[in-house]
């Protein structure tokens, strides 16, 4: 199964996902990622973008996969990547719709991601997951297979088929619309002392997060 439950209570992820898959994934759920996904950053996307307004098909079939936002360092002799931690998430933001509509269905970065993602996860049943930032050396040994497949004239910022091995995640925003970060920040929130138009409402109950 893409999505099953471990003996730990964590979660365990392997892509292709289906929208029935994306359903058992809460926003708080603490996830490992198997298996092949891609890599890519601002600049692989930007060209899938600019790709698909010219009427070009994407160089990838993103349908039912997860994007994990990376450009790795090159690799030292004998290792299958370079330091590979994740690039924040919001520089991916105003490209992440096309590949939403392209059948996307989970992305990895580090940090939030903005309200317009929120609904667009809900309207393509899709999630982001958050991997620990600063950890690029550690997460490269979750790396067990790296190549390019398009893009190679972008050097680190290439598109990359990696294969993931007991990838540690979490599950920030699902496809209920729930944000975790948003609810883990509501008990120190000041929302008094900020203007009105800055301030929250809690979107999501404490019964609501994953278990994992």
């Amino acid at each position: 199964m893409p999505v099953s439950d471990l003996p730990d209570g964590l979660k365990r992820v392997e892509a292709p996902l289906s929208d029935d898959d994306v359903r058992l994934l809460r926003a708080g759920d603490r996830v490992r990622l198997f298996g092949r996904v891609y890599g890519a950053r601002d600049a692989a996307h930007r060209r899938i973008v600019e790709m698909r307004e010219r009427g070009e098909p994407a160089p990838v079939d993103l349908a039912g996969q997860i994007v994990y936002y990376v450009g790795p360092t090159p690799a030292r002799p004998g290792a299958v990547i370079g330091a590979a931690g994740p690039t924040t998430a919001g520089r991916m933001d105003r490209y992440t719709p096309q590949t939403l509509e392209l059948g996307l269905k989970a992305a990895i970065g580090k940090g939030g991601r903005g309200p317009e993602l929120r609904e667009a996860f809900v309207r393509h049943v899709a999630c982001y997951f958050a991997a620990l930032g600063g950890g690029g050396a550690l997460a490269s040994r979750r790396v067990r297979d790296a190549r390019v497949v398009a893009f190679d004239d972008l050097g680190p910022e290439a598109i990359f088929e990696l294969v993931l091995d007991d990838f540690p995640a979490w599950v920030v925003n699902d496809c209920y619309g729930a944000d975790y970060y948003e609810h883990v920040a509501m008990p120190w929130r000041r929302d008094e002392k900020l203007p009105e138009g800055l301030r929250h409402e809690p979107k999501m109950e404490s019964g609501e997060l994953g278990g994992g």
